[in-house]
């Protein structure tokens, strides 16, 4: 079995509720995801709930050479795992610290985020603080791109965020829903 997939399987039974999948997201998920996005214009990007890096293969082979990549990882053995492929990506271990991982990086505000975390699994509270830091890191203009396992989080987003397209993908395991969204521009004063 290959080591990503022992790792998930480990994590998954270890902490259910922080790691929200059995396996690693899909070829046709990874690949749908890392579409969405224009990474010529991305120079900074975080994502939150790396894994064991299925999407952040893709999204490093999309960045010019001088982005930057944050990757948010709880798991320490899978944070262990993808600071060996990707060593010139920053790695953090909790999204719940997004701005201030940003400040100590140096790093002003964020031209994407991709992002798996299992928000089914989380209190309202660590929700909403949760979307708070993907908003308020996030420049205008700038996009959310979200993969979840239902609609539960429409809503939620739709208050903070411009939802621009919500596509269902049926041949990822478990099918996902990829949400495609935008931090509003914000209006000269």
């Amino acid at each position: 079995m290959m080591p990503e997939y022992s790792l998930f399987l480990r994590g998954f039974f270890k902490d259910p509720k922080r790691v929200g999948n059995i396996l690693p997201s899909s070829n046709s998920l990874a690949n749908k995801i890392v579409q969405s996005v224009q990474w010529n214009n991305v120079t900074a990007v975080a994502e939150l709930g790396a894994g064991t890096g299925a999407i952040t293969r893709l999204i490093t082979s999309q960045l010019m050479d001088s982005a930057q990549l944050l990757l948010f990882e709880r798991n320490r053995q899978m944070r262990e795992f993808l600071k060996v492929l990707y060593p010139e990506c920053m790695f953090h271990s909790n999204a719940s610290y997004l701005l201030k991982k940003l400040i100590q990086e140096n790093i002003r505000e964020l031209d994407c985020i991709i992002c798996g975390l299992p928000f089914f699994n989380f209190s309202s509270e660590l929700r909403e603080h949760i979307l708070h830091q993907i908003v308020k890191s996030l420049k205008p203009g700038g996009i959310l791109v979200a993969y979840q396992h239902s609609l539960h989080m429409k809503r939620q987003w739709a208050k903070q965020l411009l939802i621009e397209n919500i596509e269902f993908v049926p041949s990822a395991f478990p099918p996902a829903f990829i949400y495609i969204c935008r931090k509003r521009l914000e209006l000269p004063s």
